[in-house]
């Protein structure tokens, strides 16, 4: 009996070249920053451009979404900081799934902008989302869930910070 040794061992990141497995380990969280950073984006804008969202009560408002979630929600108390000024609160979730889309799909402060994408999934997972039965028909928490790779990792390609750090080692390396 023979044994031999594997030569087409998976080495994930590997200095240039590589087979398919290779670019796809490297470009293996690009859709998921696409998606959410899209996703994120589009979510923003429909809040600021919907006329009936931005407002106390009436249907569609923010003001009697948040009164029709507070009593089934995890954090009540939550809900009723929001209900404090629904309107400043819909703005501020608009502009920042606006900020966390624009940051995540350009790579900007990618692990920022995937940290604020997780935790304004967490909270309205906890508040709008949390009666969902079963669980799992709460989207809330499949976003919370999806944001986490991008965390740990940030945009390592095609993204402004790559372009920031291989600019800064360029400067370090005409230094020495």
């Amino acid at each position: 009996m023979t044994h031999s040794m594997r030569t087409d061992t998976h080495t994930p990141h590997s200095g240039g070249g590589g087979d398919w497995r290779d670019t796809a380990v490297r470009y293996a969280l690009l859709p998921l920053r696409i998606f959410l950073g899209a996703t994120f984006i589009y979510a923003g804008l429909d809040k600021i451009t919907d006329s009936a969202f931005m407002k106390e009560a009436g249907s569609g408002s923010i003001g009697d979404m948040m009164r029709a979630v507070r009593d089934s929600s995890a954090i009540p108390a939550l809900v009723d900081l929001s209900l404090k000024n629904p309107v400043g609160f819909g703005y501020a979730i608009a502009f920042g799934e606006l900020a966390v889309g624009i940051g995540t799909l350009l790579g900007l402060l990618a692990r920022l902008a995937a940290l604020g994408g997780a935790l304004i999934s967490l909270s309205l997972w906890l508040t709008v989302s949390w009666a969902s039965d079963p669980y799992y028909y709460g989207n809330d928490l499949a976003y919370l869930m999806a944001w986490i790779p991008l965390i740990l990792a940030g945009a390592p390609l095609l993204s402004l910070d790559a372009a920031l750090r291989a600019r800064r080692r360029q400067r370090r390396a005409g230094y020495r």
